[in-house]
């Protein structure tokens, strides 16, 4: 049984239906990736899940007794407290004694009175087991419930926000961009968190990497409608291109039907005396029809408006140092960045990456050692927190700032076929930022950067709330930057496609120089911990909390490795007919969900029928991994 089903639900905020129709069913358990573009509706069909919005029209049901918690994409602006407070206020008015409770059981002098109110609530409403599971929840989150909310980084204020998510301990759980201003270790934690949630999950996000670890199924919003895919990306994006095209053929071949008719009923006065009734109305059915059809969102079109070469070496920083007290952030740190180099900062929120980009910069002086900054360097600056947005201006206002043209490619563009070429509409720029949704603020932000001539951009976190779509176009359009690029990002594949080398925050100050992206950082680590450690060959962890491999087993040539087995050489041999095997199968159950008449079998059949997609898989991806495994050969 579906712990919510949405039959035929229409939403609307003015114009075309955000929302038409939809027909969707959660099942217990799932993990479902909720994708489309920006302004589709996604959040909007989060919060009609978790009963926040009434539908236009249509039923939303939900079973009895079904517990949902959503995790917003922004951080609350009135959230404040203590950790615990922030915590405790999703568990409504029990919560509030529980957090009352707290605060007076750790004052000098305990108010008894209060106190006794305070316990009598919490045993009345069964509150002593919702607060032993809120410290568990603190704990593993690895939260200290007593520190000042307002005080905490963002990465650290979302962790606190799905602590209060979970603390319901949800059938349901709703996360908008859960990976926000978090930074790689913890990614990697909430991956393995959600992977053993119990629970139903249904999330957001523009993580690719992320979707596809956790992903059992993909559901995307495409022009009001919403369509479900098993849970393998790669298939997603092949079976979308297939569909898209079949669309784009059948819409030339009404459309041509459409022209057709339209010289038919405009032929000379023979024809129109003696003309079918009936056609006409057909004709007519088909105008409207016309008329009604939703084209598909195109694509952002980005450039940059380039600035004259700055000189050959960019920046060159000499043993520098700097330091917040007794804590060393930058520490005997030294480089040459020359003109076109991409380089991408990694590191744990409050790692220092901030701190070295201002280094960087010349915006903080070093406290010992060298940094010259080359000449003619015109930079342009994206901010995470979109700082450089006025919000008593609009999007037309924050990009024109009193100009009505801008140069951009080698071309003069009026504003507001600029802003059109990112997807806002003339009413939408004239609309209050306030009134934008995350993704499109990201976008405003990025139409206003690449406004600016600039030949040094310093990209802080660029990525959240982009749809992939826009994603991949900014990759793209970084990769063919003419400039000097520095990165700051916690996208691992965003950084494996755009940045050339990378420096590491790797803590006590030290700062790594890699070739290549995160997944070569990665690859080269291992060598790089054994000029830091005299441990030998036992296993380490490094300051993003994940272990590497011995530098002397990375480094083993093949040549010494052992052959493989009898029984590993025939599993070797029998695993790519096993693989075709598990990939004709799944093949055919998903075109089992394209059929309609699927979807109208009960909620057990479809559940199993699901599960069964994920169990394959999953059997496929470790039919994979053996087989790399069996391939690398043992060690």
């Amino acid at each position: 049984m579906p712990l919510i089903t949405l039959n035929a639900v229409d939403y609307s905020v003015g114009g075309p239906l955000l929302l038409e129709r939809v027909d969707l069913a959660i099942e217990s358990g799932e993990r479902i990736a909720l994708i489309g573009r920006n302004g589709a509706g996604k959040s909007t069909l989060l919060r009609l899940l978790a009963g926040e919005l009434k539908p236009d029209d249509g039923e939303v049901r939900r079973e009895g007794g079904v517990r949902v918690a959503r995790l917003e994409q922004e951080v609350p602006a009135g959230a404040s407290g203590s950790v615990f407070d922030v915590v405790a206020e999703g568990l409504g008015a029990l919560g509030a004694a529980l957090a009352a409770y707290h605060h007076l059981i750790h004052q000098d002098e305990v108010d008894i009175d209060a106190l006794s109110r305070a316990q009598a609530e919490i045993e009345a409403g069964g509150g002593w087991a919702i607060d032993q599971r809120v410290t568990e929840v603190l704990e593993r989150l690895d939260l200290d419930g007593d520190a000042d909310f307002s005080r905490l980084s963002g990465g650290m204020k979302r962790r606190v926000l799905l602590a209060r998510a979970l603390a319901g301990a949800p059938d349901l759980l709703l996360l908008d961009e859960p990976t926000n201003h978090l930074d790689i270790a913890a990614i990697d934690w909430l991956e393995g968190f959600l992977k053993s949630w119990a629970g139903a999950l249904v999330f957001i996000t523009h993580d690719r990497r992320f979707l596809r670890a956790l992903a059992t199924r993909i559901v995307e919003i495409d022009r009001g409608q919403v369509t479900g895919w098993p849970g393998d990306w790669d298939n997603y994006l092949r079976r979308k291109e297939e569909r898209l095209n079949a669309e784009a053929q059948e819409n030339a071949r009404f459309d041509k039907m459409l022209a057709q008719e339209e010289a038919w009923i405009r032929q000379g006065i023979k024809a129109r005396r003696t003309r079918d009734e009936g056609r006409v109305r057909r004709l007519k059915a088909m105008r409207s029809e016309r008329a009604e059809r939703r084209e598909h969102m195109g694509n952002v079109r980005m450039d940059t408006a380039q600035a004259g070469a700055s000189g050959k070496k960019v920046i060159e920083a000499k043993a520098v140092s700097f330091a917040f007290g007794e804590r060393p952030l930058v520490r005997d740190f030294s480089s040459t960045i020359l003109r076109g180099d991409r380089i991408g900062l990694i590191g744990p929120n409050g790692s220092g990456k901030t701190t070295l980009l201002k280094l960087l910069l010349g915006q903080l002086q070093p406290q010992a050692g060298e940094l010259r900054i080359g000449t003619q360097l015109q930079v342009a600056y994206f901010d995470q927190y979109r700082a450089t947005l006025r919000e008593d201006w609009n999007a037309l206002e924050n990009v024109a700032e009193g100009l009505e043209f801008v140069e951009v490619g080698g071309k003069r563009k009026h504003v507001v076929g600029y802003l059109q070429d990112f997807l806002f509409t003339p009413e939408r720029a004239r609309a209050p930022i306030t009134r934008l949704s995350g993704g499109e603020r990201n976008r405003l932000l990025l139409a206003k950067l690449f406004a600016q001539p600039s030949n040094l951009l310093v990209m802080d976190e660029p990525t959240n709330d982009l749809d992939v779509e826009t994603l991949e176009l900014l990759e793209e359009l970084l990769a063919e930057y003419e400039g000097t690029l520095l990165l700051v990002s916690h996208d691992r594949d965003f950084l494996d496609n755009v940045v050339t080398s990378t420096l590491v925050m790797e803590g006590e100050g030290r700062v790594g120089e890699y070739v290549g992206g995160y997944s070569d950082w990665l690859r080269q680590r291992p060598q790089a911990q054994a000029a830091h450690s005299a441990a030998g060959p036992a296993r380490r962890e490094d300051a993003s909390g994940v272990v590497g491999t011995p530098p002397a087993q990375a480094a083993a040539p093949a040549a010494a490795r052992r052959k493989l087995s009898y029984k590993d050489a025939r599993e070797l041999e029998q695993l790519p007919a096993r693989i075709e095997a598990l990939e004709t199968r799944l093949a055919e159950m998903t075109g089992a969900l394209a059929d309609p008449a699927f979807f109208r079998d009960d909620g057990s059949a479809i559940a199993a029928h699901n599960a069964a997609m994920a169990e394959l898989q999953t059997g496929l991806d470790a039919a994979y991994a053996r087989w790399e495994a069996l391939e690398a050969g043992p060690e």
